[in-house]
């Protein structure tokens, strides 16, 4: 009976006393573990959120331990690198599946930091607004970024350099959110624009004319230099804005890359433009240009340009004065300033003008000689018999030296009394010597004029004695024109005999009826010893 009821308590029936036996206990402890194994993993569901340990390593995988009945496997992919990852880390994993087909717990870490990285997103960011991540990879029409998600960078979008792509961050602006394909879509350039605008504007709130400021020379062209003074503004170095002297290309002032100190000469807000000048560092030497080159003054400079109409000279760095070829020599006649000057030539010259505001100086070189001008009406005189050389021959005269600098003027119509010359050359030779009267001398203008017929008396008073009108006389055809004849009456004197005076048919011309040495009867009709002409005619 007591043994009975001992076992209907619980008891041993082989012990009295109702102590378990050993394997009874063991028993009872077994199923006492995997009632509390069963109550912890009763928990956990696929799709939730757990922590785990890291407690193993491979090149491909890590092995965490959430606590369940069996280790979790996550690929090595999901670490951005195996540096960064230790055994002993705890880690917040996604329970993907409890048990696969091989039987393994999978675990995924990059979904748990994509879940809370798209809720920060939403929650945090709007499109348009500005955000900085990182580089990740390079795939097809663009980057991958990372922003706590993977972001999608278009190429067209990706603007920046190669060291760029190393950084550890960098600012990007959401062009767009996409909440059910849970994407975003990056921009660096629309960043860095917007980050220049702001650049900008606090610059050009900031700058003033006059003011000095540092920059990067980013681009030469043949008229300036492109400068970069920060906040992405570009000013413009005009070459004429480099230096007060003469500046044939921007390169001789500055090379790309250099870092030099401009001044703010202009600038426009609103189209973010500004000007730039080096040269307004230093003082304007033109300010004391009179003072230092009074005119009269005799200086030396340098031969820096040549151009067909003279020769620029510079007397100092940024002054330069112009000898025009006509103050070359009181004398010669240049045909080309090449002739006597060259480029850096040391030329001796004299200041002749100023015009200071128009940064204009003329320059002269004859000017350091006498002039042979000076006090010619008083060594040539009015009526003076001089021997010349005939120096040139021109369709309306011939120039004759008369000294060394000085030329005088035979006109056309004074080298005969009578005879019509057609061209100076039929009388005077180039070398020439040539005996002429003086007519006129005209020191101001430089000008002597010459005669030849006026060696000899006028004859026109005895012409007008000799051959009244209405004598007839015969005469010999020199010359047929257009509008008549020129009649030979004797050596070196003319008549015309007009068209309308040569009694000719409706249908007839000079030329069918006359030919150049017919003789022929003529009645002089007058003689104008005023004109030195004399009128004929045959129909009269």
């Amino acid at each position: 009976m007591v043994a009975k009821e001992k076992k209907e308590q619980g008891g041993n029936p082989e012990r009295p006393d109702g102590v378990p036996s050993e394997s009874e206990g063991r028993d009872k402890n077994e199923m006492e573990m995997s009632r509390i194994y069963e109550d912890s993993i009763a928990h956990f569901e696929e799709g939730q959120i757990v922590k785990g340990k890291i407690i193993h390593l491979t090149p491909k995988e890590v092995v965490v331990d959430i606590g369940y009945k069996s280790e979790g496997i996550i690929s090595m992919d999901e670490f951005r690198s195996a540096k960064d990852i230790k055994v002993g880390d705890e880690i917040d994993v996604l329970l993907e599946s409890k048990e696969n087909e091989d039987g393994i717990v999978v675990l995924s870490k990059e979904k748990v930091e994509r879940a809370r990285g798209w809720d920060r997103i939403v929650k945090g960011f709007k499109e348009g607004d500005a955000i900085e991540g990182k580089i990740l990879k390079k795939v097809r029409g663009g980057f991958m970024v990372d922003v706590g998600i993977e972001a999608f960078l278009p190429a067209s979008q990706a603007v920046f350099r190669e060291s760029e792509a190393t950084q550890q961050l960098l600012e990007f602006k959401i062009l767009k959110i996409n909440k059910i394909r849970k994407n975003v879509v990056l921009s660096r350039k629309a960043a860095l624009f917007g980050k220049r605008e702001e650049e900008k504007k606090k610059l050009f709130s900031s700058i003033e004319k006059g003011m000095r400021i540092k920059g990067v020379v980013k681009n030469i062209t043949d008229f300036g230099a492109f400068i970069d003074v920060g906040g992405g503004i570009i000013g413009l170095l005009h070459i004429a804005d480099m230096s007060w002297g003469r500046v044939n290309h921007p390169s001789e002032i500055v090379a790309v890359g250099d870092e030099i100190e401009v001044v703010i000469l202009d600038f426009k807000k609103d189209e973010m433009r500004i000007s730039l000048g080096i040269r307004q560092k230093t003082k304007d030497p033109w300010e004391d240009v009179e003072t230092k080159y009074p005119v009269g003054n005799k200086i030396t400079g340098k031969v820096v340009n040549i151009a067909p109409y003279g020769a620029f000279v510079e007397l100092e760095k940024g002054i330069e004065g112009l000898v025009h070829i006509s103050e070359f020599s009181w004398t010669k006649k240049y045909g080309s300033p090449n002739e006597l000057l060259a480029i850096g030539d040391r030329v001796p010259i004299m200041v002749l003008d100023i015009k200071k505001e128009a940064r204009k100086i003329s320059l002269g070189i004859k000017q350091l000689e006498q002039d042979p001008w000076q006090g010619i009406e008083d060594r040539f005189k009015v009526g003076d018999k001089i021997k010349g050389k005939v120096r040139h021959i021109t369709d309306y005269g011939a120039f004759v030296q008369l000294e060394e600098g000085i030329d005088g003027l035979v006109h056309v119509s004074d080298l005969s009394w009578t005879k019509k010359i057609a061209h100076p050359g039929d009388i005077l030779k180039k070398g020439d010597k040539a005996e002429t009267v003086i007519l006129s001398v005209d020191g101001l203008n430089r000008r002597i004029a010459l005669g030849v017929k006026q060696l000899l008396p006028d004859p026109w008073d005895d012409i007008q004695a000799k051959y009244a009108s209405g004598t007839v006389i015969k005469g010999k055809i020199v010359k047929i024109t257009n509008f008549g004849m020129f009649v030979e009456m004797e050596k070196d004197l003319e008549g015309l005999l007009h068209i309308s005076e040569a009694g000719l048919g409706p249908d007839q011309n000079l030329e069918e009826k006359f030919k150049v040495g017919d003789e022929l009867e003529v009645k002089i009709l007058r003689v104008d010893g005023v004109q030195k002409k004399i009128a004929l005619s045959i129909k009269a």
